[in-house]
C-alpha cells in the first residue's frame, strides 16, 4: 500500500512539473505600457447653465489630448443627426471650466465633447443635456419710472417682443413696432402696493422677466413729509392707519415714540427710504406692527446719542398678532434690535424680510431678545446682518423663564440670509440661536455665515434648545460652526460648504458674491446674487 503511495505521489509531482514548465514557456512579458489607437474619452462632463442662456462646461483632463471639440444640438434627447447648432474647436484644459454663450433660451440641449490630439485617433463622444433658462433682456426698472397705477418697463431697443404678460390679474399688451424700435412700453391700470411679475414674450417664448412692486397709493394712506413731527402724527392717528413716508429725514421728534394702536408705517419710494432716528416703544393695544422700506439709525444729535434698541416692548402682559419689518436698513444701535426682556407678551409672528441691518453691537442684550415674552413664529429670510451681536451675546434668545406659556412652542425659519462677524468674535461662548422654550424647531437654509472667527457655542449650550435642520448652508472663516467648542456641530447635515464667497467690499457693506458656485446655487441674501 505504501508503495502504491509512493507511485501516485511521484506520477502527480511529474505531471505538475510538466504543467509548471509549460506554463512558464508561454507567460508574456509584463505589460510596462499600453498602446491604443485613439484617445481615451473626457469622463466627468458637467453643464451648469449661468447667465440663463450660457453654459458652463468642464470635464477631467485626457492624457496626451491637445484640444477638445464641443458640439451642441437643440433637443435634449441626445440625439446628435445632422448638423450642430454651435460647435467650439480648439478647447485647451487650462479653459476649464468654459462657458459658452449665445445660446437660445427655454431650450432642452444635448451637448457633446471629445478629445483631439496629434498624431493619434479622436476620442469617442460624451455627451450631457440641460435646459437653458428664459432669456431676462429686461433693464433694471428706473425708480422714477415706477408708480402706484403705472410703471415702464425698458429692454435693449430693437430687440424683438410679440407681447408683455403681467400677472396677478392675466394683463396683457401687445408690443407695436415702435415700442420695439424704442425697447419701451408703459403698462397702466395696476394696483398700488402690489408684486406682479411681467414678461416680455416672443410667441411661447420668454425673453425677459422682471419682479415688482407697485408703490404706495395715498389714497389709502395718510401722507407724512419729513417736516411733521412724527410722534405727533402717530399718536393722532386712529388704529389700522397707514402712514405713508416721504423722502427726507425726520428730526422734528427723536427718540422714543410709543405704540399703542395697530398701526403701519410705509416710505413711498423703496430706493428713497426715509431716515428715522427713533425708537418704537411697544404696549397694550397693539395688535399688528409694520415698518416697511423705513431707514431706522439709532444714533441722532451732538453730542451724539445711542440709542439701545430699535423696537421695545413696555412692561405689562399683552398679546401681538404680528410685527413685520420689511425692507429696512437697520443700523447703530447700541443694544438690540428688538427687546422683549421686561413684558410678558405673546407675540405670534415676527417676521424680518428682505432688510440689511448692520452695527448692532449688542452691548447688554441680545440681538433678537425676548426673556419673559414670547415669540410662536420667527422668520428671518432673504436679509443681511452685518456686524450684529459682535459683542459676547447671542443672535437670537428666546428664553423661557416666564411661567406664563406652559407647553408653548417656538418656531424659527432662517432662509437665504448673508450672516457677517456675527456672534462669532467673543471670548466666551455666545450663540446664534438660544431657544429655550420646551418645544421648539429651527431650519436655517441657504445662508452664509462669515467672519465669525471666534468662540462659538455654536446654537446653544442648554438641554432645551434643539438641533437646528440645516440644509446648503455655507460657512467661511467660520469654523465653530462646524465643530463648536462647547456644543458641537451647529449644522450636522453634512449638505453644506465651505466656499469663500468673494465679498466684493466688505468695508463699505457691499456683500455682491463672486464666487459662481454659490451664485449658481441661490445661496445667501438674494440681493448680491445678481
Amino acid at each position: 500500500m505504501n508503495k502504491l503511495i509512493k507511485r501516485y505521489t511521484y506520477i502527480l509531482g511529474l505531471a505538475a512539473a510538466f504543467l509548471v514548465s509549460g506554463c512558464t514557456d508561454d507567460i508574456d512579458p509584463e505589460i510596462t505600457t499600453l498602446n491604443v489607437s485613439r484617445l481615451f474619452s473626457p469622463v466627468g462632463i458637467k453643464a451648469f447653465v449661468v447667465n440663463k442662456t450660457s453654459v458652463r462646461l468642464e470635464w477631467r483632463l485626457v492624457k496626451n489630448a491637445t484640444t477638445y471639440t464641443i458640439e451642441f444640438y437643440d433637443n435634449g434627447q441626445l440625439n446628435f443627426s445632422g448638423n450642430p447648432e454651435k460647435t467650439v474647436s480648439g478647447v485647451t484644459f487650462s479653459q476649464l471650466p468654459i462657458t459658452i454663450p449665445g445660446l437660445s433660451g427655454e431650450t432642452d440641449y444635448s451637448v457633446r465633447v471629445k478629445a483631439v490630439g496629434e498624431g493619434i485617433n479622436d476620442s469617442k463622444w460624451v455627451s450631457a443635456v440641460f435646459r437653458t433658462d428664459a432669456e431676462q433682456i429686461f433693464l433694471p426698472i428706473n425708480p422714477d419710472e415706477l408708480k402706484a397705477k403705472e410703471v415702464t418697463l425698458r429692454w435693449p431697443a430693437g430687440q424683438f417682443a410679440s407681447s408683455v404678460v403681467l400677472t396677478p390679474g392675466n394683463i396683457t399688451h401687445t408690443v407695436t413696432a415702435s415700442e420695439i424700435a424704442t425697447g419701451a412700453v408703459t403698462i397702466s391700470g395696476l394696483t398700488g402696493e402690489t408684486t406682479y411679475t411681467a414678461k416680455l414674450m416672443n410667441g411661447t417664448k420668454t425673453r425677459g422677466t422682471l419682479v415688482f412692486t407697485t408703490l404706495i397709493d395715498l389714497q389709502g394712506a395718510t401722507p407724512v413729509y419729513p417736516a411733521d413731527n412724527l410722534n405727533a402724527v402717530i399718536q393722532a392717528a386712529q388704529p389700522g392707519t397707514v402712514l405713508a413716508l416721504f423722502p427726507g429725514a425726520y428730526t422734528v421728534h427723536q427718540g422714543d415714540i410709543a405704540i399703542n394702536k395697530s398701526i403701519t408705517l410705509k416710505g413711498v419710494y423703496p430706493h428713497n427710504k426715509p431716515v428715522l432716528n427713533n425708537r418704537f416703544v411697544l404696549s397694550a393695544g397693539v395688535n399688528d406692527f409694520i415698518v416697511k422700506d423705513l431707514e431706522m439709525v439709532g444714533t441722532y444729535g451732538s453730542p451724539s446719542v445711542i440709542m439701545t434698541q430699535a423696537i421695545f416692548f413696555d412692561p405689562g402682559t399683552y398679546n401681538i398678532n404680528s410685527i413685520v419689518i420689511d425692507g429696512c436698513i437697520v443700523r447703530n444701535y447700541n443694544q438690540a434690535l428688538i427687546y422683549g426682556g421686561a413684558a410678558v407678551a405673546k407675540v405670534e409672528t415676527l417676521d424680518i424680510v428682505n432688510c440689511i441691518m448692520s452695527n448692532i453691537v449688542n452691548d447688554g442684550g441680545d440681538f433678537i431678545d425676548f426673556r419673559t415674552g414670547h415669540v410662536v413664529n420667527l422668520n428671518i429670510k432673504r436679509s443681511t446682518f452685518n456686524m450684529v451681536a459682535a459683542l459676547p451675546r447671542d443672535f437670537i434668545r428666546l428664553d423661557n423663564s416666564s411661567a406664563s406659556f406652559p407647553g408653548s412652542t417656538s418656531k424659527v425659519d432662517i432662509d437665504r440670509c448673508t450672516f457677517y462677524n456675527v456672534a462669532g468674535n467673543a471670548t466666551s461662548g455666545r450663540r446664534i440661536l438660544y431657544v429655550r422654550f420646551v418645544n421648539n424647531t429651527s431650519t436655517v437654509t441657504k445662508c452664509i455665515f462669515a467672519g465669525s472667527t471666534g468662540y462659538l457655542g455654536y446654537y446653544t449650550n442648554q438641554a432645551l434648545t434643539t438641533q437646528p435642520t440645516c440644509s446648503q448652508n455655507n460657512y467661511f472663516n467660520a469654523p465653530q460652526f462646524l465643530g463648536g467648542v462647547t456644543s458641537g456641530k451647529f449644522d450636522n447635515s453634512g449638505n453644506h460648504t465651505t466656499l469663500n464667497p468673494g465679498f466684493v467690499d466688505v468695508a463699505t457693506g457691499n456683500f455682491k458674491l463672486t464666487n459662481l458656485d454659490l451664485i449658481l446655487n441661490g445661496i445667501g441674501d438674494p440681493r448680491w446674487l445678481q
